[in-house]
């Protein structure tokens, strides 16, 4: 039989029409689901990589005519049964963070195998022999329409491993390569790998001699550029934007009004951030769009502050080393954790208040005067510093992973504040893979950058806040500008 060509790479519009944010299958996924669109017909072989100093990020694109459960767990390392999927509802006022982020698994699904690359690979009708050996219908075209419908897939490995990363899409472009029955050598001609992040250059050298080598076309994207196309792409989809409840703005803005009909506290009476901010119902953005202007924080292993105008152009004004490379780090000194996930889990069984000296400790009560709680933290480890000898084997795993996430999120709500305070900007979006969708870490940004505003600026997350690199690098390969359409044409 002879091989079926491969097309040559072209402008791609990537459908987002009806798109749909899977389930869950393990807590190690929430912040990795993948995006279903139903309405996609194009199809998509490139991959993108962004390799930041802790972690590499891998998105990818698989055709699917029926929605698959997201993302694999085989890719994300997960150990809970994959669940169908289901149209993301809408969240009462009563709903919280972790309503939101835990999912139950339903009845099990059809799984994609692993994730396959699917390019427009036959020119003519194949026979029924080769349909019948392809799984779930993960073939691009069987005559000459489309099967429509396909997910978008997010998984992420340590950048100290990187080799693991290069593993597995070796391994994606080879298994692409059998189901569309394909020889390997012209499937990775199809391929095209976009790399971003400071590991793009770190391991460049590595990546064109894993696969340019063999035929696969390798590039470079810049870093903050590909943040920006990430979130304005990334905010199109429904329920994928989210924040906190507007009451606290409301009690702010018209006071009088929030009286006669709510029973938030006064706004002189808002209390600074504490330990244990107040839970606010979680609200998803009604309108899927990029509303701009507005400011990126992106909390990598640093943080990167990055001020973006209406029309989309952006410049970084500011940013800290103390992200989650440092949280990360302390913790592997201080904690028996070997993971980002388990130094969280540790997080929300502790108790900071063991281990932080609080305003309590020093005054006895509230010092009412200048507003400040007694739960509020005075010296982050400031009781460690009291305590000397044996004492100190006194505090646990748990209470020091707290204290220190609060510390870390803290600054970082503050800095972020800061700026948006100085470029006027209202809108305030968190990324990065520091957040992963914990609770207590989106809590106290929230709150904070509330307080530190009172009520006039909103802290704004993702679903996705740790892959808006990847994305970013996915999307500009795939819809090329308007100069560059008119060109080919």
């Amino acid at each position: 039989m002879p091989v079926p060509p491969l097309p040559l790479a072209k402008v791609i519009h990537v459908d987002t029409r009806g798109a749909v944010i899977l389930n869950e299958e393990s807590p190690e996924t929430r912040d990795s689901r993948g995006i279903y669109f139903p309405n996609h017909v194009e199809p998509v072989s490139h991959i993108a990589v962004d390799v930041g100093g802790s972690l590499a990020k891998v998105v990818y694109f698989t055709r699917s005519p029926d929605p698959p459960p997201s993302p694999s767990i085989a890719a994300t390392r997960g150990t809970s049964t994959p669940s169908d999927i289901s149209t993301p509802r809408s969240v009462s006022p009563t709903t919280n963070v972790d309503e939101l982020r835990a999912s139950p698994p339903t009845s099990p699904g059809m799984r994609h195998a692993n994730g396959a690359l699917t390019p427009l690979v036959l020119d003519s009708s194949p026979k029924k022999s080769m349909l019948s050996d392809i799984p779930h219908l993960l073939f691009t075209r069987v005559t000459t329409h489309h099967f429509p419908g396909g997910s978008l897939n997010f998984t992420r490995f340590e950048s100290s491993n990187i080799v693991e990363c290069i593993e597995f899409i070796q391994k994606l472009i080879a298994h692409s390569a059998e189901l569309n029955h394909v020889p390997i050598s012209e499937m990775r001609k199809s391929v095209k790998i976009m790399a971003t992040g400071g590991g793009a250059h770190k391991f460049g050298e590595m990546f064109k001699r894993e696969f340019e080598d063999d035929g696969v076309a390798f590039t470079t994207e810049d870093e903050m550029e590909c943040l920006i196309e990430g979130l304005k792409f990334i905010t199109k989809i429904p329920d994928e934007v989210y924040y906190f409840s507007d009451e606290v703005i409301r009690s702010v803005s018209h006071p009088m009004q929030a009286e006669a009909t709510s029973s938030v506290s006064a706004p002189t009476d808002l209390p600074r951030p504490t330990p244990n901010p107040p839970q606010f119902a979680v609200t998803f953005e009604s309108n899927p769009v990029p509303q701009l202007p507005c400011l990126l924080v992106n909390i990598g292993s640093g943080v990167s502050i990055i001020k973006v105008d209406e029309y989309g152009s952006f410049e970084r004004v500011s940013g800290t080393s103390l992200g989650g490379g440092t949280l990360w780090g302390l913790l592997s000194l201080l904690t028996p954790a070997t993971t980002f996930d388990e130094m969280l889990t540790f997080s929300e069984r502790g108790d900071n208040a063991s281990v932080d000296m609080l305003v309590g400790d020093i005054y006895g009560q509230d010092y009412s005067r200048l507003g400040l709680k007694s739960t509020m933290i005075a010296s982050t480890f400031g009781k460690v510093f009291k305590r000397g000898g044996q004492e100190k084997a006194k505090f646990s795993a748990e209470d020091i992973s707290k204290s220190l996430l609060y510390a870390v999120s803290n600054n970082i709500g503050q800095i972020a504040f800061m700026n948006a305070e100085k470029y006027n900007l209202d809108r305030i979006y968190f990324g990065g893979c520091f957040i992963r969708g914990h609770a207590a870490t989106i809590t106290t940004l929230s709150y904070a950058i509330r307080f530190w505003s009172k009520g006039t600026k909103r802290a704004l997350f993702l679903r996705h806040e740790g892959f808006l690199g990847a994305i970013g690098a996915w999307i500009k390969n795939i819809e090329a500008p308007v100069d560059d359409i008119d060109e080919e044409s």
